[in-house]
């Protein structure tokens, strides 16, 4: 990703459109077909050649076409004919943009694939669904990852989408009338370049798509944050849930040797801010004078090599710690039953309906009960077995069904489905490492043995209980590209 943006690279997609504005002129007749070919022998330029001139001459352009008219001589004449120099800087941008795109759908691809085979393996893994920071009901901790796989999905479609609205040039002159060049010029150098010409412009292609672009890469961000946020809060000391990669030789603290701060997922979300950001001046870059002003420019330059970076970055880091992300069944179950059954409060409440009692009087009945537990504690179950209206509408056979967790997880095969398609069945796939995921003998460091997840599982109501477990040891973070 950072070579898109050095400026040997930004110079070269510039004189790829001079060269093949040239080489359509030459088809039009503005051009001697020999010239064209000469330039394309001949053509070259020296990076700082073109900042030594630059600083003379204080015009970007102008510097780069003096310095490539010193290589081709007498025919550098024939090139930016007719053209201004937003034909040349937005049609090179789509180039770039486009290549950008691409690579942040491809991480995007890898972190798809990662959290697939996480859900796979942890989809029926259960734990406690919390709202507001409070216990709600039991659900998987398969559900949560497929919940961020189908996110990450629509932002993949969002990217195709915005590299599709990125991937324009135009070759029309100082206003956009093309007044002294032919429009066939544009749609040849825009079918060579791989690019939609735009339908109408002004001296920019308007700015509306970057905006799309920088939304579309804020978004993503922002699924990324939002699941280093549920990491960063399951990993809590008295939660424990979840725990990103601890690598070996790690430190977490200067000052206390046992801490194992979340430092990835925190990272990943200050980064968010910083698209999120860029997004916003993206947006304040749609509105220019006139025809255009330069007022874009000088945002462009930052905000656009920062994102694509960033964001390949985050999507690179997020599928690390997907891949190496600790799983603590045995911290999830013990989480799930802390609340000593409140979990299947709404379990009651629609047992009691279901006999004919009113919702308001059944909703009642069982919250009086359930504050009980809230405040003083004890066993939600054998509370309301001490009701008597409970016990006599519902009677022992249904009230201990009300405290079954398969109700809660009966579905989730049907909504892997939807999301993965086909039925769903435990992955075996490698991760990066080559290791299967959750095998081998490797565990963590300050990992104990039987604490993170594992492939053998008995199940007892519905819930995995820990056999026989370990973690896969991590053994390095992720490189940028």
């Amino acid at each position: 990703m950072g070579r898109i943006w050095t400026e040997q690279t930004k110079y070269d997609s510039w004189l790829e459109v001079e060269l093949a504005a040239c080489e359509a002129m030459a088809r039009t007749g503005q051009v001697p077909p020999k010239a064209a070919a000469r330039l394309r022998k001949k053509a070259r330029f020296d990076v700082a050649r073109v900042e030594e001139i630059e600083k003379r001459v204080r015009h970007d352009v102008i510097a780069f076409l003096s310095a490539v008219a010193e290589h081709a001589g007498e025919d550098a004449r024939y090139l930016h004919l007719g053209m201004t120099s937003s034909d040349v800087l937005d049609t090179s941008m789509a180039l770039r943009l486009g290549r950008a795109a691409g690579l942040l759908v491809e991480g995007v691809d890898r972190l798809l694939d990662s959290l697939r085979r996480r859900a796979l393996e942890h989809r029926r893994t259960a734990m406690v669904g919390r709202t507001h920071g409070v216990h709600a009901e039991p659900m998987t901790l398969g559900l949560k990852l497929a919940l961020w796989y189908e996110q990450m999905r629509r932002c993949r479609e969002r990217l195709e989408r915005a590299r599709e609205a990125v991937s324009v040039g135009k070759i029309s002159g100082a206003v956009g009338t093309y007044a002294q060049i032919d429009p066939a010029v544009e749609k040849h150098v825009c079918r060579q370049l791989d690019l939609s010409p735009a339908r109408v412009s002004n001296q920019v292609v308007p700015r509306d798509g970057y905006a799309e672009f920088l939304c579309a890469a804020a978004i993503t961000a922002a699924c990324i944050e939002m699941g280093a946020v549920e990491v960063r809060s399951l990993q809590r000391t008295e939660i424990r849930e979840l725990e990103e990669p601890f690598a070996r030789g790690q430190k977490g603290s200067s000052a206390m040797p046992h801490k194992r701060n979340p430092v990835q997922c925190e990272q990943l979300c200050g980064l968010s801010r910083l698209l999120r950001s860029n997004a916003h001046a993206a947006l304040e870059n749609v509105a220019l004078w006139d025809e255009r002003d330069i007022s874009h420019s000088s945002v462009e330059r930052v905000i656009l090599p920062d994102s694509t970076i960033l964001l390949d970055y985050m999507l690179d880091r997020w599928t690390w710690v997907i891949d190496g992300l600790l799983v603590y069944p045995k911290a999830m179950r013990r989480n799930l039953e802390s609340s000593g059954g409140l979990v299947f409060s709404g379990q009651v409440l629609v047992a009691l309906t279901r006999e004919g009692v009113a919702r308001d009087t059944a909703y009642g009945w069982v919250q009086r009960q359930a504050l009980k537990v809230w405040n003083e504690g004890g066993s939600f179950r054998e509370v309301v077995q001490g009701d008597a209206d409970i016990r006599e509408t519902l009677g022992a056979r249904g009230l201990a069904a009300c405290f079954d967790f398969k109700p809660h997880l009966r579905h989730v095969d049907e909504i892997f489905e939807r999301v993965f398609g086909g039925k769903p069945a435990t992955s075996r796939a490698r991760g990066r490492s080559g290791r299967t995921a959750g095998s081998g003998n490797g565990r963590a460091p300050g990992a104990r043995k039987g604490t993170a997840t594992s492939r053998k599982r008995t199940h007892v109501d519905g819930v995995q209980k820990n056999k026989s477990s370990s973690s896969r040891r991590v053994r390095g973070r992720p490189t940028g590209r």
